[in-house]
C-alpha cells in the first residue's frame, strides 16, 4: 500500500539526528525519496545524503543540487538545523549571540532562498520550518535561542504570504520540549523545572512531532494550511 508521500521528493536540513532525522523517517515510511542534509561528521554514509552547512551560501547550492541529483526536483523542505546554549543575559555575548542566529535564522533564511525559487517555478512546494515554543514565551538563559526562532515564525509568515499564491505553502512547527541532542545538553536542573511545567509531565520525542510534518506535506491534509505554526508542546502553550 502506498503512502500519503509517494512520489514527493522531499529535503530535509539539519536531518541527521533528533527532529530532522524523526521526520526523515516519516517521510519515507509515507513513500517520499528523502535526501538528509547536514554536517559532514554527522552523516551517515548508508542514507541518500549531502553535506551542507547552513551559513554558507555556496554549501547550501552544492547540497540542493545534490539533493536534486538524487531523486529529482524538491517537492519538501524541512529546515530543522538548529542550535543551542544556556547562556544568562550577563554571559550572553555578541560571538554566542551570532552564531546561534546565524545558524537557526539566517541559516534558514540562506535555504529558503535557494530552495523556494525552484518550487516557485513549478507552482508547487511545501517548506516547513522548525521553530520552538519558546519563541512565543521566551525562556530566560535562552534570549539568543528564543529570538532566533522567534524571527523564523515571522519569516515563515512572511514568506507565505508572498508565495502561497504562486504554489507554495510555507509553515512552521513550534515543539516544545524534546528529548533531543540539544536538550541533552541542557542543565539537569532546567530540565527538571522545565518537565515540572508541563501538563502532560513530560518531555515529548522526536518521533511524537513527526506526524505534523507529514501533515504539513501532505495533500490535502496540510492543503489550508498557509503561515502557521504547528505546536506538538505537550501543552506548554495553548494559543
Amino acid at each position: 500500500m502506498s503512502g500519503i508521500l509517494e512520489g514527493r521528493t522531499a529535503l530535509v536540513v539539519g536531518g541527521a539526528g533528533g527532529i530532522g532525522h524523526a521526520i526523515a523517517a516519516a517521510f519515507r515510511k509515507e513513500g517520499a525519496r528523502v535526501t538528509i542534509a547536514d554536517r559532514a561528521e554527522v552523516l551517515d554514509a548508508a542514507e541518500a545524503t549531502t553535506a551542507i552547512d547552513v551559513t554558507d551560501p555556496a554549501s547550501i547550492l552544492q547540497a540542493v543540487n545534490n539533493a536534486e541529483r538524487l531523486h529529482g526536483d524538491i517537492d519538501i523542505l524541512v529546515n530543522a538545523a538548529g542550535v543551542s546554549s544556556e547562556r544568562y543575559w550577563d554571559d550572553l555575548d555578541l560571538d554566542e549571540w551570532n552564531r546561534v542566529l546565524s545558524i537557526n535564522l539566517t541559516g534558514t533564511f540562506l535555504v529558503c532562498k535557494e530552495v523556494v525559487p525552484r518550487m516557485v517555478r513549478r507552482q508547487h512546494g511545501r517548506v516547513i520550518n522548525i521553530a520552538s515554543q519558546l519563541a512565543i514565551k521566551g525562556a530566560p538563559g535562552l534570549a539568543h535561542y528564543c529570538a532566533s526562532k522567534a524571527g523564523v515564525i515571522a519569516l515563515t509568515k512572511s514568506l507565505a504570504l508572498e508565495v502561497s499564491p504562486l504554489g507554495v505553502l510555507v509553515n512552521a512547527i513550534a515543539p516544545g520540549p524534546i528529548n533531543t541532542p540539544m536538550t541533552d545538553r541542557m542543565s539537569e536542573t532546567w530540565k527538571s523545572q522545565k518537565a515540572a511545567e508541563l501538563p502532560l509531565g513530560r518531555f515529548g520525542n522526536p518521533e511524537e512531532v513527526a506526524p505534523t510534518a507529514v501533515l504539513l506535506a501532505s495533500d490535502p491534509g496540510g492543503n489550508l494550511y498557509v503561515g502557521q505554526t504547528l505546536g506538538p508542546n505537550s501543552g506548554d502553550i495553548m494559543p
